[in-house]
């Protein structure tokens, strides 16, 4: 009987091996199968290949065996795991720990760099360091030289083992060889040796002693680097290993938090902490998110916040406080939002929004020059694939006064009571117009941030304070000595996203409470992101709030425009993530697992 072969091309005329009419569906189902079996079979008779000219290279070599390096890996991910795993289990069997409890590290890889890099090629000093790192390359040259690249803290250096410095240790060439082909690529390891470089001039240790402190189970990529999105964000410790310049970015976050502290600290303010749990959500027209105090009975709101508590601090006596924490917004995710961001806001006595703007403008400008070398900074608003914006930190900053910028923009007068139901229309039909959308409910303070999004906001590339914002959109801020029905607000928009928000306080308790009810309306109009009444916040103000500055800054969002990230995920080490249907599952198992022990 004639053997079925599968043609390369589909026909309508087509039959399987039964003489059955063959559906297209079931031939492309075949040609993959097909397609499969060839590609295993490659595979396998390359390892055949591989092995038989490693049996080759031992039997010339005497019957030493050969060093293996980073091309002697053909298992598949779930064989190498299951190899690992063998390994570890076989070193616990003979009573060796695979993961030693400490390991003595007399110099850290970036001071290895920076201490050594200048040494003159070929040479090998006689000190002796001990280095620890993670092995990210493993190339063989022979039965008795084998090279490792040894990163760690955004440094790299090559480690040089050669079987002859490692007799002189007491180590065996077989003992060598089994040693240096038990250490796999990602797997964390000690070295003990001597300072040196390659007759090349690449920095490297040529080591008497090598340790496995951690063996790496998983098949990494080694340099080729991790590019899924989503593998990225969810797998933030493999993303921090695969791609080294990821590591960059949180270094400059560190740079940013300790500039705006070092900032402040210098002025004489004292970092203070407040409650992360709140029973009233309060400092900021947002959506809460919703807890539950077990032991109190009592449900609680994650802050929004921490501005309330900070200005009773100001009430207390402290004229100068700062906070740099998380806050909590139960609201959208995009690529410049998360539900936890980080934020720092201060509060001066006897300051004011004026005094505030001269302050942004110089922590702001000098954070730049300092961390990046100067006052502009190029940035891709739609990804590295874009279009890039330069952006201009020198100080000062332009400045927009809200109304008078709409209007003059849009070619129109505002109505000048803004509190009235006529405003209310007049800013519909605005909207309207201009074919701005506004969801509901459309009350003035909706209706007016969304044309400032569309036509302010639009215009500020370079770092721009917007300033002076109606009273109906600004509830804690005093009301503007010069502009009727206005406040003495900003905030500093870089690249048309807000990074800075400040004003002069309220510190009329008789007025806080006016605006509270005034957004106690908007919520029960079904405002989700309208204030609730705090009674706790305006009673500390009878007792006097002195004339104050206050002021509040995204972290997150400014470290996007120094380290040219539009996605806000680039810049959190764990962002918020969709459940992952496979996680979700294992973990069920995993649950399962543990209840039936």
């Amino acid at each position: 009987m004639t053997e079925f072969v599968l043609p390369e091309k589909y026909s309508e005329d087509l039959v399987d091996e039964n003489g059955a009419k063959m559906s297209k569906s079931e031939f492309k189902k075949r040609l993959k199968m097909q397609k499969k079996a060839e590609e295993a079979a490659e595979k396998k008779a390359k390892m055949a290949a591989e092995a038989a000219a490693r049996a080759e290279a031992k039997a010339a070599n005497g019957g030493a065996a050969n060093l293996e390096d980073d091309e002697s890996d053909t298992l598949d991910p779930s064989q190498y795991r299951e190899s690992r795993l063998a390994y570890v289990t076989s070193k616990k069997a003979k009573g060796e720990n695979p993961y030693p409890h400490k390991f003595k590290q007399s110099v850290q890889l970036p001071q290895y760099v920076a201490k050594y890099k200048d040494i003159e090629a070929g040479t090998r000093l006689e000190e002796k360091v001990s280095v620890t790192g993670r092995v990210m390359r493993k190339a063989a040259s022979g039965a008795k030289l084998i090279f490792f690249d040894l990163v760690g803290e955004g440094s790299k250096v090559q480690i040089m083992c050669d079987a002859r410095t490692f007799e002189g240790a007491g180590l065996s060439l077989a003992d060598f060889q089994s040693l240096m082909n038990s250490v796999k690529r990602g797997d964390i390891i000690g070295v003990e040796g001597f300072p040196g470089k390659s007759k090349r001039g690449e920095l490297s240790i040529f080591p008497t002693g090598l340790q496995v402190l951690a063996p790496c189970l998983h098949m990494i990529a080694g340099y080729s680097g991790l590019t899924n999105q989503e593998t990225r964000y969810r797998q933030r410790y493999l993303d921090l290993i695969m791609n080294p310049r990821v590591s960059d970015v949180f270094r400059t976050r560190a740079k940013v938090v300790e500039g705006v502290r070092s900032f402040l600290n210098q002025r004489g303010f004292l970092e203070v902490e407040t409650p992360m749990m709140n029973m009233i959500p309060g400092g900021a027209t947002a959506r809460p998110f919703i807890t539950y105090h077990n032991d109190l009975d009592l449900q609680l709101y994650m802050r929004v916040a921490p501005e309330l508590y900070l200005k009773m601090l100001v009430v207390g006596g402290l004229d100068r406080v700062f906070e740099i924490g998380k806050q909590f917004r139960n609201e959208g995710i995009d690529m410049t939002h998360n539900p936890e961001f980080t934020t720092c806001e201060f509060y001066q006595a006897y300051a004011d929004y004026n005094d505030l703007m001269d302050m942004t403008e110089e922590m702001i400008s000098g954070m730049v020059k300092e961390i990046t070398g100067g006052y502009k900074v190029t940035y891709h608003p739609h990804g590295p694939d874009g279009p890039a914006n330069e952006v201009d930190f020198s100080p000062p900053f332009r400045r927009i006064s809200m109304c008078s910028g709409l209007e003059e923009v849009l070619k129109v007068k505002l109505p000048e009571d803004l509190d009235s139901e006529e405003a209310r229309l007049f800013l519909v039909d605005l909207c309207a117009k201009h074919n701005v959308d506004c969801s509901p409910p459309q009350t003035t303070a909706r209706l007016l941030d969304k044309l400032v999004g569309e036509f302010l906001e639009t215009q500020c590339v370079n770092p721009t304070f917007i300033c002076d914002h109606p009273q109906i959109m600004s509830p804690l801020a005093k009301w503007h000595r010069d502009l009727p029905g206005m406040t003495e607000r900003f905030e500093l928009f870089v690249n048309t996203k807000e990074v800075a928000n400040a004003y002069t306080e309220l510190n009329d308790p008789v007025r806080q409470r006016e605006l509270f009810q005034q957004q106690a309306s908007a919520k029960a109009a079904g405002d989700d992101e309208a204030m609730f009444v705090d009674e706790n916040f305006c009673t500390a103000l009878e007792y006097g709030l002195p004339p104050t500055g206050g002021w509040g800054f995204g972290i997150d969002r400014f470290t996007m425009f120094l380290t040219d990230n539009n996605n806000i995920k680039e810049v959190l080490l764990f962002p918020a993530m969709k459940p992952d249907g496979n996680a979700v599952a294992q973990q069920k198992m995993a649950d399962l697992n543990v209840a039936d022990e």
